[in-house]
């Protein structure tokens, strides 16, 4: 089948992962390994029949809906090509969609048209304590059945390598691990090169943790945090961590929906305190708007569809919004326990997109509780209005953000995941897996 021109949707994921298994009935299977809270069936799709098992999970994040596109690439390369698996002595598991409940309430801007307006008009995540990956009580107490569903098969395979499919709605790509790959950081070099995609030097998610070559960051060790501190730094427990102990290495791979040049670009910034000081200042007067603007909006919302997970989010982004401007301020006192890295290029512009982010956002997750109540009474849709136009010229014209094709997008995350399979398949992690070893060496994709 040709590849979508859109990012897949729920039911597009399903049907094609069916056609697929129907061509090739020895080599794929499809089964159900979950539910999602609405009853949403959770898909794996394993191509092979090797003792090495390989987990790729796409759509953690509903927002972020290229991992559909790259599984179903991914399915694709491993079938024609026998050195993925029978040469490998492996088998892909493609998790489709580990939240297609959140994938669903993204439909409205999916297949496009792809700008960035309508896109944060319609976009949704849930709030952090929805999102399946995180286990902030721990694996035991782990309450969401797609999170349930994904320990289980952890558990179940333990893989030695697991690929999260993330994506970036404006920056560029990069990949975290639980464990060094060496030689990771030039594959995804040589990668972004041939496909045009920039890099994130500086990546605003990884900003306090250990690099391992530029765009490959290292996960810390979990530990329990505040909510401000969990939702912001994301070194808690989590799904990334669980499979740990039977010797998997996780990555997380990031892919861009629009690119920004100046992400990529290390060199020293010779207006540093300035622009944190612009930053810092912008994201604050962002944040009083929005936070006005959401108490003047609250009253109104009773029997509103699905207000409590649209405004959940909304909740978590102005309970850290403030910490952040102050911890970006120069003029604040920055807390000692965690000063800002050496501020270069891309990790200025790094910041400066990651507010502008959080201030779409909320506008966004708020315009569409506003337009779902029917009415205005708070006359809050023309701020809302000229804030996201506001922001999103911002990204265009002041970041120069360019949008990738979603073909591009999933062909550099399958290629990236291609190498970290390559890398960690030389390596000496055990799957848990009798009689496995490090003995064949697979290659990466034909570039």
């Amino acid at each position: 089948m040709p590849p979508l021109p859109h990012y897949p949707t729920v039911d597009e994921l399903g049907a094609r992962a069916a056609a697929l298994v129907a061509r090739h009935p020895r080599d794929a299977r499809l089964r159900r390994v979950g539910a999602s809270r609405a009853g949403i069936p959770l898909w794996l799709l394993s191509v092979g029949h090797g003792s090495r098992q390989a987990l790729v999970v796409a759509g953690p994040h509903a927002n972020e809906p290229v991992g559909g596109a790259t599984v179903l690439r991914l399915a694709e390369r491993a079938l024609a090509e026998p050195r993925l698996t029978e040469g490998a002595d492996a088998t892909w598991n493609l998790l489709l969609c580990l939240d297609p409940d959140g994938l669903r309430r993204n439909e409205r801007w999916l297949t496009g048209p792809y700008t960035l307006g309508h896109h944060f008009r319609n976009f949704f995540r849930p709030g952090f304590l929805e999102q399946p990956e995180w286990l902030p009580d721990g694996a035991a107490a782990a309450a969401l059945p797609e999170t349930r569903a994904l320990l289980a098969l952890q558990d179940e395979l333990r893989p030695f390598l697991q690929c999260s499919l993330h994506g970036v709605d404006v920056g560029g790509g990069f990949v975290e691990l639980t464990r060094d790959l060496p030689g990771l950081d030039r594959r995804v070099a040589g990668i972004a090169a041939r496909l045009g995609v920039p890099r994130e030097l500086g990546a605003y998610d990884a900003l306090y943790w250990p690099g391992l070559g530029p765009a490959v960051y290292r996960i810390p060790p979990p530990h329990r945090r505040d909510l401000a501190a969990a939702i912001t730094e994301a070194a808690v427990e989590s799904t990334w961590f669980h499979p740990h102990r039977h010797g998997t290495v996780t990555a997380v791979v990031e892919a861009p929906m629009w690119g920004v040049a100046a992400v990529g670009d290390g060199s020293p910034h010779a207006g540093v305190e300035a622009e944190l000081r612009s930053v810092s200042r912008t994201l604050r007067q962002d944040t009083r708007l929005l936070a006005g603007l959401t108490a003047r909006i609250r009253p109104y919302l009773t029997g509103v569809p699905d207000a409590a997970r649209l405004l959940a989010p909304v909740d978590d982004y102005l309970l850290v919004c403030p910490g952040l401007a102050d911890a970006w301020d120069p003029d604040c006192g920055n807390d000692s326990a965690h000063p800002l890295p050496p501020m270069t290029t891309a990790r200025l512009a790094a910041l400066r997109l990651s507010g502008r982010r959080l201030a779409l956002r909320t506008a966004g997750l708020l315009h569409q509780l506003v337009t779902r109540a029917g009415h205005d009474p708070a006359g809050a849709l023309p701020e809302l209005d000229r804030l996201i136009d506001a922001r999103c010229a911002d990204f265009r014209e002041v970041s120069g953000a360019r949008w990738i094709a979603v073909a591009r997008q999933a062909e550099y995350q399958a290629r990236v995941v291609l190498a970290a399979f390559e890398l960690a398949g030389r390596g000496t992690f055990r799957s848990g897996e009798p009689g496995w070893g490090p003995d064949t060496v697979v290659p990466m994709h034909r570039e």
